[in-house]
């Protein structure tokens, strides 16, 4: 899974992840006027886009992997990376969205572990894919 696009394609999830997940999402909230069921209907939106965007990212880097030279350490990271993703997507997004959907009806939630632990999948998809970009330069 060598080659400058491959290259690209982790960098520019990475950098995905990075913006939305640890910048946008905790800074919409500080934001003047933003509640936080605003910024939960703006975060259910932005979400679920970003999902979309990596789920193409991770095909794409899949098919180059399989189509091309498969490196052990960067095929192991990409698989790690892709589980994750695909963790997040099938066991927290819906359930995370339909907490984040009763909360802009205007029901009071107190905070959920479960945004701690996506936290921690996301750490784990960002330390992945810095991994594996560093492997498919060297």
């Amino acid at each position: 899974m060598t080659g400058d696009v491959s290259i690209a394609l982790s960098f520019t999830w990475l950098g995905a992840v990075l913006a939305i997940s640890f910048l946008e999402a905790p800074l919409k909230f500080r934001a003047p006027g933003v509640t936080r069921r605003i910024g939960l209907g703006i975060g259910r939106i932005v979400f679920r886009a970003l999902h979309g965007v990596q789920i193409l990212l991770a095909a794409a880097l899949l098919l180059l992997g399989v189509l091309g030279d498969r490196d052990g350490g960067a095929w192991l990271l990409l698989t790690l990376a892709v589980v994750v993703l695909a963790a997040q997507v099938a066991l927290f997004e819906l359930r995370m969205d339909r907490r984040a959907v009763r909360i802009v009806a205007g029901e009071e939630l107190p905070p959920s572990p479960l945004h701690l632990v996506y936290i921690g999948l996301e750490l784990a998809k960002v330390v992945a894919l810095v991994g594996l970009g560093t492997a498919l330069l060297g």
